[in-house]
């Protein structure tokens, strides 16, 4: 068994000390709740997160890192799909910079020494092409 002091755990609730004799495996509970505590702040710190009135607790980051639910896995890829299939469907060299750029991570700079043409015919073809994509969607 081991002391605990609830002041600690509870400061606006326990004014004063109030020790309580809890099991290891409570102890180990209260330590894992704040490890995961201390690494969500952490996170939020190092990320820059944002807080929002139009949320309860508000931090922004913290909505776009919560697991997705299967639908939302089946919904992300078909629109990958469909995004893809709208890009194979535009000209041969607009579909192959685009596919470079944004499938392989490629700049434009090393599409255009790959292609040996001039990163300005690379980065027009992209902006053509993405303008058609607008289309498609």
């Amino acid at each position: 068994m081991k002391k605990i002091n609830l002041r600690e755990l509870y400061p606006d609730v326990y004014t004063t000390d109030f020790f309580v004799d809890v099991t290891e495996e409570v102890m180990e509970t209260i330590r894992a709740a704040e490890r995961a505590e201390a690494a969500y702040e952490r996170k939020m710190y190092r990320y820059k997160a944002q807080y929002s009135l139009d949320c309860e607790n508000g931090i922004e980051n913290a909505v776009l890192l919560k697991p997705q639910t299967p639908e939302m896995v089946l919904e992300e890829k078909q629109f990958q799909e469909q995004v893809y299939a709208a890009v194979m469907k535009l000209p041969e060299k607009q579909a192959k910079r685009i596919y470079a750029r944004y499938y392989l991570g490629m700049t434009v700079n090393k599409i255009a020494e790959v292609e040996g043409v001039d990163p300005s015919r690379v980065r027009d073809s992209i902006r053509r092409g993405l303008k058609q994509l607008v289309k498609y969607f």
